[in-house]
């Protein structure tokens, strides 16, 4: 065999052991030497956003993977029961233990949202790495097939990761086998391969963290079932009203044609609704009858004090709750109000996109007005805080909350599904994600929810550059 072959071959060895080492696309290990002529493999312009899909979707699937893994251990399921055993089981506490519940694990999905974003964005700067690397696969080859001739080196077949890779090529410049024209080219390999380290060290980190977040999700979401669970047992006793009035309430949302019509009739002819807006619209009426001193003092006291556990009305006026809500559910914007709807129209809410499962929250005390389906809403709950406003939520799978219900801010309503449902809005979105619809009304008439919002709420717009 003449020194070309086995120069050739050597270059061959290396290129394949350099293939396994930082995962390069099958066929990588054909070299192209330095300063060859790339003719004939001329590719399409790159499409940034279908890159961007094609990268969201495989740390999705790879998150779907992971989390069909993850499972709570029989001596975690026993420390839950015995948590909820110990609970004094009046509807207040465990009201209160609900809500708390509802708090850790909307924290807990944002994390694993944020999480999943990170990871999205070490994959795109790992698969940056592997171009740059896959341009200069034939400098490497080279400097691994000379170490391999000199013989002080290992086979190069047997690296198997980007160290690997890294450390040959340090020891190939130390032994001086980079000869000088390609000392640049060589230096820019060490600065790409120990980048590649870093990065799949980043990765195996977020992997790591975002195990430990969807773990501890899956145990908050047993130990709220068990709180729920334990909370629908006190309402049984008013199991026969609720249930008639929650046919009665399906009964008028079929014959209602738009959302105004079935709040009216609702309240005009459901009992325990009737009785809510009659309570709110007293609410109303004290606090016009406030002076603009007495005003204030409750500006104040919705700034700082803390509300009564047990209260059975809302605790403070929703007009002055502007900056101090939470978004319903952990997630990203969509949509804003006043955006194209898809029909020609304007939006008259916001959209948040959301994990699978996603918990949906009541953003503020109030009555549940109505909750079940509601022609192309879908799921929808209408919630009452008072001051003659109306918040309507929709694209749930299911919900936990029965009409007449007052509720507290922070505690549960529904559920999202594993993708999209129908919603109040024909928009076509470039997700198949769930996506919560929030619709806030005054006296009837959609208005604009974002000055509601808190200033972190606003800024979680979904990031698609």
């Amino acid at each position: 065999m003449g020194r070309d072959d086995a120069g050739r071959l050597a270059r061959k060895a290396a290129a394949f052991a350099l293939a396994l080492a930082i995962g390069l696309p099958a066929g990588a290990q054909e070299v192209t030497p330095p300063g060859a002529s790339m003719a004939g493999q001329e590719q399409g312009p790159p499409d940034p956003a279908a890159d961007l899909t094609l990268r969201r979707n495989n740390t999705r699937s790879e998150l779907d993977a992971l989390s069909k893994t993850i499972t709570l251990s029989q001596e975690r399921a026993n420390a839950l029961t015995e948590t909820i055993a110990e609970i004094d089981k009046t509807n207040e506490t465990l009201r209160a233990a609900i809500v708390d519940s509802a708090k850790k694990r909307q924290g807990l999905e944002q994390q694993i949202v944020d999480g999943e974003k990170k990871l999205s964005d070490l994959r795109t700067k790992e698969d940056a790495v592997r171009k740059s690397l896959h341009s200069r696969r034939g400098v490497l080859a080279e400097v691994l097939a000379a170490l391999q001739r000199m013989g002080r080196n290992p086979p190069p077949a047997i690296l198997v990761t980007p160290e690997d890779a890294l450390s040959s090529v340090r020891s190939a410049i130390l032994l001086g086998a980079v000869v000088p024209g390609l000392r640049k080219e060589t230096e820019n390999l060490v600065a790409d391969l120990k980048a590649l380290a870093d990065i799949r060290a980043g990765i195996d980190r977020q992997r790591e963290e975002l195990t430990a977040t969807m773990t501890a999700n899956v145990e908050e979401e047993r130990r709220m079932s068990m709180l729920v669970a334990e909370k629908e047992k006190l309402r049984q006793s008013r199991a026969s009203e609720l249930a008639a009035e929650q046919r009665k309430a399906q009964e008028l949302a079929s014959q209602a044609t738009n959302l105004q019509g079935l709040i009216g009739s609702l309240e005009s002819q459901i009992a325990s609704v009737r009785e809510a807006a009659e309570a709110a619209r007293a609410q109303e009426q004290e606090r016009l009858r406030m002076s603009e001193a007495e005003r204030e003092a409750a500006r104040e006291l919705a700034r700082n004090a803390v509300p009564d556990k047990n209260r059975i009305a809302p605790a403070y006026v929703f007009s002055e709750l502007r900056n101090k809500l939470a978004y319903p559910a952990a997630g990203s914007l969509l949509r804003k109000f006043g955006d194209a709807d898809g029909t020609g129209h304007s939006l008259q809410g916001i959209m948040l996109e959301t994990n699978p499962g996603a918990l949906v929250t009541a953003p503020s005390d109030g009555w549940i007005v109505y909750a079940g389906n509601f022609r192309s809403y879908g799921q929808m709950i209408i919630l009452n805080p008072g001051d003659g406003y109306h918040v309507v939520l929709s694209g749930m799978e299911t919900v936990s909350v029965q009409t007449g219900q007052f509720v507290v801010a922070g505690e549960p309503l529904a559920t999202m599904g594993a993708k999209r449902v129908a919603s109040a809005a024909a928009l076509a979105l470039e997700t198949d994600r769930p996506t919560l619809y929030i619709e806030f009304r005054k006296d009837g008439k959609p208005v604009d929810s974002r000055p509601w919002w808190t200033a972190a709420e606003v800024g979680k717009a979904r990031n698609d550059t």
